[in-house]
């Protein structure tokens, strides 16, 4: 029995499987929320884990520095008011003008201040100063003095935040007086200055009233603001550290799970370019649940496609160099044969020879120009509603049309049902298919015999049978017979009417339509085969 397989294997390959296993999962992947990746979330929470550490321990900080001023504040501007009402208590002389006794103001301000934690000044009514716990102390102001050889670049040095500059010794004391002369008005002043060596002072100016007449000012302030903000900044370095090692460790995370993969990706391809692999292999990253796993396994399963679909280009091209080689190899016998034969009888033999390779030449290639341009068709064409049942008498009606006395003759049995069996493809692969069987079919039947084409739909399929009364089909070729170049004959039929690819061509039209394409051998009485028949199974399309 004359036939062929298909050009591509009819069933999915290993590489087209594992693409459709793991396009569903690509699917999944894109509806898991904005960003619309794991990895995208995984990068911007990374990348906003280090700038949140850094924001938050700054905002903690800046607001304990500012808490701390403030309870700064509130401390000495409670123990201001104490000693000057206990001054004007006790220090005050003298009715009906009252006034603020000196010697005893000094005395009780030694007193009650505490010149370890903070310095006390008394100014009299005219804002002179009368007391100042250093004096008391004995207090000697140190200072550290400056380098030898300084530069303004090296006095300007580097500070996590900007100082101000030193002001003079002048403009301290001018300061100084302008608090003072508010607290003469009566009012309390509080607030942050600077001292003459440069460092923050958080001062506060109470004034001493009796009655309405105010009688001096007791000012205290406390130079340790300096302290507390550089307590604050080396408290700030770890916050800084982590957020630099979060940073470090979020970009080498980062580029272990999607730089490295991905040059290894490219690295594979570049293989494949360069012939030094077939397809590409990296099982490790196929395994991980990401966009990273999901683009390898598709890279996977496309160069395995191709891997396969070039090693059965490269079968085909042998398969089909092997079978045009035989008729040219028997074209040139017979012509270098020619020449020597003088017999008519013998020179007639050798003539018809020549048709027969010429024929069979004609037919292997225009059926290898037809399974070349299959994939090619059956990607462009758009499917649509088909009539089977009016395609199929079309073409039987061709074929009695165009018969000639002794040719085997095609009969048609269209479905007996009310309405027309429809199915969803394309009109010209299905054509050829129903071609090329007939073809098969007419080709194993006796001269003036006829072959019968059968159409009936069973359970939303629509069944197409095409039969013979030729020899059948051996028990062992039933599924050979679909396989490319499979030209076996019984004995007595005519050589090189089949090229081997007709039936191969049909399976693969078959499948690609979501259907089936089978052999079997009609049997009669005590089994006796009749001939054969090929049964073509197609789902009927949606009403």
């Amino acid at each position: 029995m004359a036939s062929a397989t298909a050009t591509g294997n009819p069933e999915p390959t290993a590489g087209e499987a594992a693409a459709a296993a793991s396009a569903p999962r690509v699917r999944r992947a894109r509806f898991r929320g904005l960003p619309g990746s794991r990895l995208g979330r995984l990068i911007l929470a990374l990348n906003l884990l280090g700038l949140a550490v850094l924001i938050v321990g700054a905002l903690v900080l800046n607001e304990l520095r500012q808490g701390l001023v403030n309870a700064r504040i509130d401390s000495l501007s409670t123990q201001g008011e104490l000693i000057a009402s206990i001054l004007n208590q006790a220090a005050t002389v003298g009715e009906p003008e009252p006034a603020m006794d000196a010697a005893l103001a000094t005395e009780l301000l030694q007193t009650l201040s505490n010149p370890r934690a903070q310095r006390a000044r008394l100014f009299d009514s005219q804002g002179r100063l009368v007391a100042d716990s250093d004096w008391m102390a004995d207090a000697v102001e140190r200072r550290e003095l400056p380098p030898a050889r300084g530069s303004e670049n090296e006095e300007r040095g580097f500070s996590l935040m900007p100082r101000p500059a030193r002001p003079t010794s002048s403009q301290v004391e001018a300061t100084l007086a302008r608090e003072v002369g508010v607290a003469l008005q009566g009012r309390r002043w509080a607030g942050m200055r600077q001292s003459d060596t440069g460092q923050r002072v958080v001062s506060v100016s109470i004034p001493i009233q009796h009655v309405r007449a105010v009688l001096g000012v007791v000012t205290l302030e406390a130079s340790d603001v300096d302290a507390i903000i550089a307590q604050e900044r080396r408290a700030l370095i770890p916050f800084i550290l982590i957020a630099i090692s979060v940073t470090v460790a979020s970009s080498l995370l980062l580029n272990s799970l999607v730089a490295q993969p991905v040059l290894r990706m490219a690295r594979a391809a570049d293989r494949v370019r360069q012939a030094r692999a077939r397809a590409i292999s990296l099982p490790d990253l196929a395994k991980r649940d990401d966009e990273v796993g999901d683009l390898t396994r598709s890279l996977e399963a496309m160069t395995h496609s191709l891997s396969e679909r070039m090693d059965a280009i490269e079968s085909f091209a042998a398969d089909v160099a092997h079978e045009i080689r035989n008729p040219l190899t028997s074209l040139r016998s017979a012509v270098e044969t020619l020449d020597l034969v003088s017999d008519p009888a013998a020179r007639e033999r050798l003539l018809n020879v020549l048709k027969n390779d010429v024929q069979r030449l004609d037919r292997l290639v225009t059926d290898i120009s037809n399974a070349s341009r299959l994939d090619a068709e059956l990607s462009r064409d758009q499917p649509r509603i088909i009539d089977l049942g009016r395609l199929i008498g079309d073409i039987a009606a061709l074929y009695q049309a165009t018969a000639k006395p002794g040719d085997v003759q095609v009969r048609f049995t269209p479905h007996q049902g009310m309405e027309a069996v429809t199915v969803m493809g394309r009109e010209g692969p299905l054509g050829q298919i129903v071609r090329n069987l007939i073809d098969n079919a007419r080709s194993f039947s006796p001269p003036g015999d006829a072959v019968s084409v059968g159409m009936l739909r069973v359970k939303g399929e629509a069944i197409v049978t095409v039969s013979d009364n030729g020899p059948g089909i051996p028990p062992e070729n039933l599924e050979t017979v679909f396989e490319r170049f499979y030209t076996s004959r019984p004995k007595g039929a005519a050589f090189g009417g089949n090229s081997g690819l007709g039936l191969s061509i049909a399976r693969q039209i078959a499948t690609a339509h979501g259907g089936t394409l089978r052999a079997e051998n009609r049997t009669g009485a005590e089994g006796r085969v009749l001939g054969a028949m090929f049964v073509l199974t197609l789902p009927e399309a949606a009403p």
